[in-house]
């Protein structure tokens, strides 16, 4: 029943990268705009990075520099490259798609089961 496939989590050292790829179904990838949450414990689930169907991609600015969405429309695939790692980053990172764009956690219609992202300083 999941229909967004994650792949990438893993334990890294402060300052390294993690990319992480979320796999989706041609229905969504082609019409929905796609992105990338986080939770942390004790911690609302955040948007860290949004793309939309023609490409256009946001940040927060706590992420901002650091983090890059970007997807394969060929292999209906979207990722995220992780640089400059902090142990703040650390968290459950989830791939979600919203037909309606990223306007809150609400506008979210399907998620990934989540991967975590470790951190250690």
């Amino acid at each position: 029943q999941v229909q967004l496939v994650e792949s990438g989590g893993g334990l890294v050292q402060a300052g390294g990268s993690l990319r992480l790829s979320c796999a989706a179904p041609e229905s969504i990838f082609s019409r929905d705009a796609m992105g990338w949450y986080r939770q942390a414990p004790g911690k609302q689930r955040e948007l860290v990075a949004a793309i939309s169907s023609g490409g256009s991609p946001n940040y927060p600015s706590s992420v901002k520099g650091r983090f890059t969405i970007s997807k394969d429309n060929a292999k209906n695939t979207v990722y995220l490259q992780m640089n400059s790692l902090k142990p703040e980053d650390t968290a459950v990172y989830y791939c979600a798609s919203a037909r309606l764009g990223f306007w809150s956690v609400d506008s979210v219609d399907s998620w990934g089961r989540g991967t975590q992202v470790t951190v250690s300083s």
